[in-house]
């Protein structure tokens, strides 16, 4: 009996790893997603088995033995996969979460009644985006491609048909406006599961992103969980976890750089795993065509760096950027660069992990958090403050220089409180007045790069208006608070607009004209969507009885003149 334990659990662990033959790397997939059997890659490593990856890969090894070459063709391949696969989004049972209610109190605090009814649609849509995964996903994983996790969950919507990590964050802040506290909670135990059972939180759920992770925001969702419940015995139960994450990004994201004569320890996105990536295979083929061998696998490992940062793709990874060298996908080298935003996240982490720590009563600990906190600060300030522009600029560790072009990600550590210079939200202020950026009325460019790369101009993104506002907002600066005002104002009624042109929240935004859905990038723009829900709630929590949900009242001008003229005086 004790033999065949054994046998068993050995047996469980190996099934992700069949499936992953399928899903992550391999001849089937190569073929199938080469033959571009689908117009998007992803649709077919969503599809669940009809029978044991076992039998699955046998069927497709005969095909190809009595094939001439081995290569099927896509008549073969498509008769293959319809009579060995079945549709994408079959993982998800009917949920509907018992903790909504159709008047959360933030609605009392938006005095404009066109955006009150506007929150009042946001709040309902996170019923569409409920899930909850199937249970013989937990019992049969290898016919899966989903990664199981026990309790529902947001996902963002669209093609995205699973949890993500970073989305999430945002998703939970939302949530918690929306007194969704239950659902929040079990969205941060999925994220809990998964580190426990991996060893850190997989870019999403699927099988095929478990070799990368995404920003790591998992401690800061707890903080905010608890800032809404005050649930000090789930902190408790779960610390040694949010540590696990944590030691994660150090052991396997860390990088040392001297400047001045002294080394500081910070942390970049870096994948070192070769082969395309599942999801977007056809295209990671297509980038890769006449390059050696060598040359290929690091540009894929790259592309999967950049991945990891949610940033994919941007101008902010290219490595002969900014020109006038031209750049392309193909210069793609994200784990050169060492960037603001995830060291500010860490940043943040260590202070959180330091003050949950001392509110357990665990003195030792809390003690070697803040000593990490004191380090990183020091390494923020020494590596990528840059004191000419006023602002935090990401390092490039080929060139031993920072990068001088802008990213709302230059002004993260704001938002994470990683900083000890009084002025800095002041001298953000004069960075953003000396840029161009402010002359965009539908939000904050994500950069000045027109490269068609979806995290490049004109395209805006709702997790980085949220944070260049939320850490202007937060400051001693009457001048910064009003620059918050105004960004959250323009991107308020940006979304507004297109809410009720197409009745639909999307992932991105254009800031040029008169404001449209994002462009760009390898997919077409994503109607749902988690995260620009979560962060236009937060902006009408923080503003409510401010924002306006049409064109510019008169104190709303009156108060942007203001700042104009302070920045002149």
């Amino acid at each position: 009996c004790k033999w065949l334990y054994h046998a068993l659990a050995l047996f469980v662990q190996m099934r992700p790893t069949l499936s992953c033959q399928i899903y992550c790397t391999g001849d089937l997939l190569k073929q199938v997603q080469l033959a571009r059997l689908f117009s998007d890659d992803k649709h077919f490593v969503d599809m669940p088995l009809r029978e044991s990856p076992e039998l699955v890969l046998k069927k497709f090894q005969d095909l190809v033995n009595v094939t001439p070459g081995g290569m099927l063709s896509k008549v073969q391949l498509g008769q293959f996969v319809n009579s060995s696969f079945s549709d994408p989004g079959q993982e998800f049972e009917q949920w509907e979460p018992q903790d909504w209610t159709n008047s959360p109190q933030i609605l009392a605090k938006i005095s404009d009644q066109k955006l009150q009814a506007w929150a009042s649609d946001l709040n309902t849509k996170w019923k569409s985006l409920g899930r909850k995964i199937k249970d013989d996903i937990r019992i049969r994983p290898m016919f899966y491609s989903q990664i199981y996790v026990p309790h529902p969950l947001m996902v963002p919507g669209g093609r995205f048909i699973e949890y993500y990590y970073w989305d999430s964050y945002w998703v939970i802040k939302g949530l918690l406006l929306s007194e969704m506290a239950a659902t929040a909670k079990g969205m941060i135990q999925n994220f809990l599961y998964l580190v426990e059972r991996y060893g850190h939180i997989p870019n999403g759920g699927r099988v095929y992103y478990l070799r990368r992770s995404q920003p790591p925001l998992l401690t800061m969702m707890m903080d905010a969980y608890l800032a809404h419940a005050n649930d000090t015995e789930f902190l408790r139960e779960n610390i040694h976890l949010l540590e696990a994450e944590y030691e994660f990004w150090q052991k396997n994201r860390s990088v040392s750089i001297t400047i001045g004569g002294r080394s500081h320890a910070l942390n970049h996105y870096s994948v070192q795993v070769g082969e395309p990536r599942p999801e977007s295979y056809s295209k990671d083929w297509e980038l890769a065509a006449g390059l050696n061998e060598d040359t290929r696998q690091e540009l894929w490992a790259e592309l999967k760096s950049a991945a990891e940062s949610g940033w994919d793709f941007s101008s902010r990874w290219f490595l002969s950027w900014p020109p006038p060298l031209p750049a392309t996908l193909k210069d793609t080298k994200a784990s050169a660069v060492v960037p603001v935003d995830l060291n500010a996240f860490l940043c943040k982490t260590e202070h959180l992990l330091a003050l949950f720590h001392r509110l357990l009563g665990n003195a030792s600990k809390a003690a070697e958090f803040q000593a990490a906190l004191e380090r990183r600060l020091e390494a923020v300030q020494a590596v990528f403050w840059n004191e000419a522009a006023g602002v935090w600029l990401d390092y490039n560790l080929l060139k031993k220089q920072q990068n001088q072009a802008f990213y709302p990600s230059n002004l993260a550590p704001l938002w994470t409180d990683c900083f000890s210079d009084l002025a800095a939200a002041e001298r953000a202020v004069q960075y953003l007045e000396g840029s161009t950026v402010m002359s965009y009325k539908n939000g904050l460019p994500t950069s000045l790069a027109r490269t068609g790369q979806q995290w490049d101009l004109p395209n805006a993104w709702p997790p980085l208006q949220h944070m260049v506002i939320a850490g202007l907002a937060k400051s001693n600066s009457s001048r910064a608070k009003e620059v918050a005002f105004s960004l959250a104002q323009n991107w308020v009624r940006t979304n507004f607009a297109l809410y009720e042109k197409y009745q639909a929240m999307f992932e991105k935004y254009n800031v040029d004209g008169d404001g449209k859905p994002g462009t760009g990038g390898e997919y077409q723009v994503q109607e749902g969507f988690g995260w620009t829900n979560g962060v236009i709630l937060q902006l009408l929590d923080l503003y409510g009885n401010r924002l306006t949900s049409g064109s510019p009242s008169f104190s709303s001008w009156a108060w942007i003149a203001a700042a104009c003229i302070i920045s002149l005086v």
